[in-house]
C-alpha cells in the first residue's frame, strides 16, 4: 500500500506548509515511496540472511544505517 498523494500532502501541512500544490504532493509521495520500498527491501534481505521469514524491528533499524 503505497503512500498516497493525500497522505503526503497531509504530512507537508502538518510540517508547517500553508498550502501544497498537487505536483508537490505527488513528488513528495513518490520520494517517500522510493525510500520506504528501499528500506523494506534491505530489511527483508537482513531477515533472510538470518534465516528468518519474519522481519523484525532490529532488521528495520539495521536497514536504516
Amino acid at each position: 500500500m503505497p503512500i498516497s498523494k493525500s497522505t503526503a500532502k497531509r504530512i507537508l501541512i502538518e510540517s508547517g506548509a500553508k498550502r501544497v500544490s498537487g505536483e508537490a504532493a505527488e513528488s513528495f509521495a513518490d520520494h517517500l515511496n522510493r525510500l520506504a520500498y528501499a528500506l523494506a527491501g534491505k530489511a527483508v534481505k537482513l531477515a533472510k540472511h538470518a534465516k528468518r521469514k519474519t522481519v523484525e524491528k532490529d532488521d528495520i533499524e539495521l536497514a536504516k544505517s
